[in-house]
């Protein structure tokens, strides 16, 4: 018995931060992909030729944990999706691994399961976590989570006190690059210190509420393919962001440079650090600006394909 499975990475475009407070965001599925291989194994489980372990392996780990199975498997993970640029590597290994095994074990193969268990290993594993990334990873195409039900909705997630509405986003394809400024960053402080601004001040709450703004008027923009707008949205959002405090020097270094070739270009994911997300026709350009301000450049494409299976 065997049985292969993919599933994309995640590139957060607008709502960082604000969706915390229950603003919506917007995340795209891109074209690099993390690809898993899974037989069944007579004497011990074993990921790309070693013996699973908690430390190396703690994802897939989890991921065997939740089908609730006494197998033993053969695992090989291939990938093409660089590790800490944001891009959700995590989420993509673990929608992967879930597919791969129920398809190798015949079980149901709906969506909205797989995207709430990924979502449960990754709460697992991490401590916390948002829905975000491994329902991305899972139905592709972009999506929208939200504290309210709209339109396009798929599925409902609960943790504790916590609701996330997902919605899918009907988005055309679009050319990206990605720059990792190869600062790390923790995102539990980051949100903590703009939660301590967002309770003293007025002013970081209207900041929160002008970026939902910013991603449902970008939703609508990107679904008229109008990228010069969009551009412009995501200056205004990056902007708001780097008044919240999570921009990073090194950040702004790599945004200055993409923006020379790009409609528009703003940190993805948690900032203070991390990644750039440029959106352009001109990805070449942008890749060199990147490379030439210290940054790694990745050239990206939104895709509509989420996770993969077959036998």
């Amino acid at each position: 018995m065997k049985a292969k499975s993919s599933a994309p990475g995640k590139v957060i475009l607008f709502g960082e931060h604000a969706v915390v407070y229950g603003e919506p965001a917007l995340s795209l599925a891109v074209d690099r992909r993390i690809t898993c291989n899974i037989s069944t194994a007579n004497l011990e489980t074993s990921v790309n030729g070693y013996p699973i372990n908690k430390e190396h392996h703690s994802y897939i780990l989890e991921c065997i944990n939740k089908i609730d199975t006494d197998k033993k498997f053969k695992i090989e993970t291939e990938s093409n999706l660089p590790s800490g640029a944001g891009m959700g590597s995590s989420a993509a290994v673990t929608v992967s691994t879930l597919g791969c095994l129920r398809e190798l074990l015949s079980k149901d193969l709906e969506e909205e399961k797989i995207a709430k268990d990924a979502f449960e290993v990754e709460f697992k594993v991490q401590g916390n976590a948002s829905p975000i990334d491994t329902s991305t990873s899972t139905h592709g195409n972009a999506i929208m989570i939200s504290k309210e039900k709209k339109e396009d909705f798929l599925w409902k997630i609960k943790k504790d006190k916590n609701i996330w509405n997902i919605h899918h986003q009907d988005i055309p394809d679009i050319d990206l690059v990605i720059g990792d400024s190869g600062v790390h960053s923790s995102t539990g402080p980051l949100v903590e210190k703009v939660r301590k601004f967002y309770e003293k001040s007025n002013f970081a709450k209207e900041i929160i509420q002008d970026i939902g703004d910013i991603v449902r008027k970008a939703t609508d923009q990107l679904k008229n393919q109008d990228l010069e707008e969009v551009g412009r949205l995501m200056d205004k959002n990056h902007r708001l962001l780097s008044i919240l405090g999570v921009s990073h020097p090194k950040l702004e270094k790599l945004i200055r440079g993409a923006r020379k070739y790009s409609y528009g270009a703003k940190l993805t994911g948690a900032g203070g650090g991390g990644a750039m997300i440029a959106l352009t026709d001109e990805a070449e350009k942008v890749a060199e600006e990147i490379d030439r301000r210290g940054g790694t450049p990745y050239i990206i494409k939104s895709t509509k394909k989420g996770l993969v299976t077959s036998t």
